[in-house]
């Protein structure tokens, strides 16, 4: 049987490069996504001709019945799910400074960001816990939660994102502790600056910045870049890790003189 992912977010961005960095190794993609169904489309389109199979389901991370009807699409399709990337996320509709963050703004980039991957972590959990009871087959179950530099990064015009991302670091720990006594490793992906439609409104600051040094490695972060750090973990690369920060940012975390 073949190896089967479920990609939160994957019609476009990171999503995308992790998607095609699977389906390149020949795994099974179930594709959703929220709101754009072209570009989801799109990468579907993109994953066949790479080899890998591809469902595409609109669902909304932050809604309970959206995940449940998410889950049970990709079991209808493929009959497991072998890994999940806890992808989808989003910015502040408007940055503004923390002492001005509505409420509105917060609940729904934790909903997208924190509580949709929680609970449908807990939703998948629970399905690979009874795939491993009925008996091998397709790859070793694996959750991977794609985090942020924003994680421990202070960003006052958007404190809601950075506080989801660091809700995502302890998500991790909590999950990769319970569930590895039944063979499950539970890792994060931590991008830096990834070229994506979420960063282009600050694509000239940044430029600057990297330019001048902000990171080591001098260039943007790729959606590929991360869908090869995702691909190596999925293909059972790092067996002996878990609740582990898999940084993919170009050298930023590093405290430098």
């Amino acid at each position: 049987m073949g190896k089967v992912a479920l990609v939160t977010g994957a019609g476009r961005g990171i999503g995308r490069g992790i998607a095609l960095a699977l389906a390149e190794r020949e795994w099974s993609l179930v594709i959703n996504y929220r709101g754009n169904a072209a570009t989801a489309s799109e990468t579907a389109g993109m994953v066949r001709e790479a080899g890998g199979g591809a469902l595409v389901v609109q669902a909304d991370i932050g809604s309970a019945a959206d995940r449940s009807r998410l889950v049970q699409a990709a079991l209808e399709q493929f009959g497991r799910i072998d890994l999940l990337v806890n992808n989808a996320g989003m910015g502040p509709r408007t940055r503004m400074d923390i002492l001005e963050t509505t409420e509105e703004s917060y609940d729904e980039v934790m909903n997208v960001n924190l509580k949709g991957p929680f609970f449908l972590s807990q939703l998948v959990a629970r399905t690979m816990l009874e795939q491993l009871e009925a008996g091998p087959a397709g790859a070793a179950p694996q959750i991977i939660n794609i985090g942020s530099i924003s994680a421990y990064t202070s960003s006052p015009a958007r404190g809601e994102y950075c506080i989801s991302k660091a809700g995502v670091g302890m998500m991790t720990l909590l999950f990769a502790d319970r569930l590895a006594e039944s063979g499950i490793n539970v890792v994060e992906v931590r991008p830096g600056i990834v070229e994506t439609d979420m960063t282009s409104t600050v694509k000239e600051k940044y430029d600057k910045l990297i330019g001048d040094g902000l990171t080591p490695i001098r260039r943007w972060g790729q959606p590929e870049d991360v869908g090869k750090a995702v691909a190596a973990l999925a293909e059972g690369l790092f067996p002996f890790s878990t609740g582990a920060v898999l940084d993919v940012d170009g050298g930023f975390h590093m405290h430098r003189l």
